[in-house]
């Protein structure tokens, strides 16, 4: 008896031990490759990039699909939530957002607009409280949602073409 108990108190501090070194030295290793990329995304927005001029004399990125999105990324919304009508993998701990634009209000009883500077929801409302927006960063996150919101996924699509 004494020693299968010895065994367990062994195994379990050999557990203990291998989870807390797996997690501790591979998680700071994964943070800082995730921050560094993060800082790397972000070194690349703020260097002027190649843009051609389309016919409203308005800048076009060459580089715009890949870069939609990116302020969902810097600003941490899509380590919750996904787009998928953008093809924008994210958590799945929040909804997806491709038709928040026209949800929003009849969920939360006020614009988009309006949500992003003051949530209804408790933890969208310590998100931006910890992480406010500039009127910028909305501007652009709302064109993102609304252009989600215009876009047919895919599985309509899938059913259109069926017939159903």
């Amino acid at each position: 008896m004494k020693q299968t108990i010895v065994i367990f108190l062994i195994s379990a501090l050999i557990g203990l031990v291998g989870g807390y070194s797996y997690f501790q030295l591979g998680g700071t290793k994964g943070e800082t490759n995730a921050a560094q990329e993060g800082k790397q995304e972000t070194d690349q927005s703020s260097q002027p990039s190649a843009s051609a001029e389309d016919g409203n004399g308005t800048g076009k990125t060459a580089n715009a699909s890949a870069q939609d999105g990116n302020m969902l990324q810097q600003k941490g919304c899509l380590s919750c939530h996904s787009v998928s009508k953008l093809n924008l993998q994210g958590g799945t701990t929040g909804p997806d957002l491709s038709n928040a634009y026209q949800e929003v209000e009849g969920k939360h009883g006020k614009p988009i607009e309006e949500f992003l500077k003051a949530p209804t929801s408790a933890v969208m409302s310590g998100v931006i409280k910890s992480n406010p927006l500039t009127d910028q960063e909305r501007t652009e996150i709302i064109a993102l949602l609304k252009q989600a919101s215009s876009q047919i996924d895919s599985l309509h699509i899938q059913l259109y073409l069926a017939g159903l």
